[in-house]
């Protein structure tokens, strides 16, 4: 069997890994354009710091593509025949597939702000290799960055810049830090922290208009507090969504909605074409439509169709929702369902008075639904453990230490905690 990947990500090499195990004589290829090798995504940042070369963001050693024998073809992919069952690359040539996977990723959002047009040099984003590359060029000659959108990639963006020494306006348009992910009072801790970090937060604040110099370099953005903030980069952070406009000029595209149209199976309208990661937008049966565009995610995409190729017939089943992170040095974990619970929804919510370390559990009916812990670390396996059994506010309180990484990671003295019951506040 042949299997064409288009997709050198986190999802795409999880594919080909896990078809291998599934059959040792595949025919595997490896298509991406933007690096030769796979790398991780999420680990950008210590290589914009230096703390990481970008050899060191690869998984994987080198030689185990060759041991598992998958090819790697750096190239991109400009078309599909899935009459012929071949796909066209931009060097030239074509691939025959028997079983054709996509996965395409995402790509950041833009917004048609003013005088973006105009802007030839100096706007980056931080997704990609290529960006990467975008930064560290633009970097010395810069003295002060914007930076818009309040999430994870936003904030990433914003250390690596104080690590170099750049004043960095970061404009969140939102009341307090990612609501969408938390609480007013963890938001506001983070925003404390960054200023503590020499970050100019701008709460409530959007830019409307971007002006550049005689070269087309970004020279100073307007925001709608009636401010112009003089900047030599402009950082835009604000999320992403699939990477498949390059699919509407395909000769033969499978069925396109926010994503590829996929079923649990990631199977797409066209035969013998699936789509997995953040590319794909899953429609089970008789559920509503959805995206995951989270690297646990895409690596649970990949080993279903590992299988499905060899017609397993596996379903996917969204997992419980986890995450961890760092705002610069405040750690940061969520599991299971922190926002757009139903009213009735109350939350246990824990705090030490001197240092930005909080815990807040969510429950419903008597069962926990969510935590979102903040300034410590904690195993997200134990937690999603009393999620899934439907444990008692109670019997997590009592047992929480169970889930708490020792005192070398950041244990949080609990017991100088004090304890507040107070109402869910829904994000908008």
């Amino acid at each position: 069997m042949k299997i064409v990947i288009v997709g050198n990500g986190v999802a795409g090499i999880t594919c080909a890994m896990s078809a291998r195990q599934r059959d040792k004589d595949a025919d595997i290829t490896v298509v991406g354009g933007e690096t030769e090798y796979f790398f991780s995504r999420t680990a950008l940042m210590y290589a914009y710091m230096d703390v990481m070369t970008r050899q060191q963001l690869e998984p994987f050693e080198r030689k185990v593509y060759k041991q598992q024998r998958i090819e790697l073809v750096k190239d991109w992919v400009i078309d599909l025949n899935a009459s012929a069952q071949t796909v066209t690359l931009q060097g030239g040539g074509h691939l025959a597939y028997d079983k054709l996977v996509l996965a395409v990723g995402a790509t950041p959002n833009m917004f048609p702000w003013k005088g973006m047009e105009q802007a030839r040099d100096g706007v980056v984003h931080f997704v990609s290799m290529q960006d990467l590359d975008r930064c560290e060029r633009l970097t010395p000659s810069t003295k002060r960055a914007v930076v818009i959108g309040g999430g994870l990639i936003g904030i990433e963006l914003v250390e690596c810049l104080r690590f170099h020494g750049v004043d960095v306006s970061f404009l969140i348009r939102e009341p307090y830090y990612w609501p969408m992910a938390l609480g007013q009072e963890e938001g506001e801790y983070v925003a404390s922290h960054m200023r503590e970090h020499g970050v100019d937060v701008r709460l409530r604040e959007e830019m409307t208009r971007v002006h550049v110099d005689d070269s087309g370099r970004v020279a100073s953005i307007e925001t709608n507090q009636g401010e112009q903030i003089e900047c030599q980069m402009l950082g835009i952070a604000a999320g992403v969504k699939p990477n498949i406009q390059r699919l509407r000029d395909w000769r033969e595209a499978p069925e396109l909605g926010r994503g590829i149209i996929v079923n649990e199976q990631f199977e797409t309208s066209l035969p013998n074409v699936y789509a997995i990661g953040d590319c794909a937008e899953i429609h089970p049966k008789g559920k509503k439509p959805y995206n995951e565009q989270i690297w646990y995610s895409a690596k649970r995409h990949g080993r279903v169709v590992g299988r499905n190729l060899f017609d397993d017939g596996l379903s996917y089943e969204p997992p419980l929702f986890f995450n961890s992170s760092k705002f610069f040095e405040i750690e940061y974990t969520t599991v299971g369902e922190v926002m757009g619970l139903p009213e009735g929804t109350k939350t246990i919510y824990r705090k030490m008075p001197d240092k930005p370390i909080s815990q807040r559990i969510l429950y419903v009916d008597g069962a926990v639904k969510g935590f979102n812990m903040l300034g410590s670390r904690w195993d997200h396996e134990v937690l999603s453990r009393w999620i899934h059994e439907r444990r008692s506010p109670e019997f997590v309180l009592r047992h929480l230490h169970h889930a708490q990484y020792d005192v070398e990671f950041g244990r949080a003295a609990l017991g100088k905690m004090t304890e507040e019951h107070i109402p869910l506040v829904h994000a908008k």
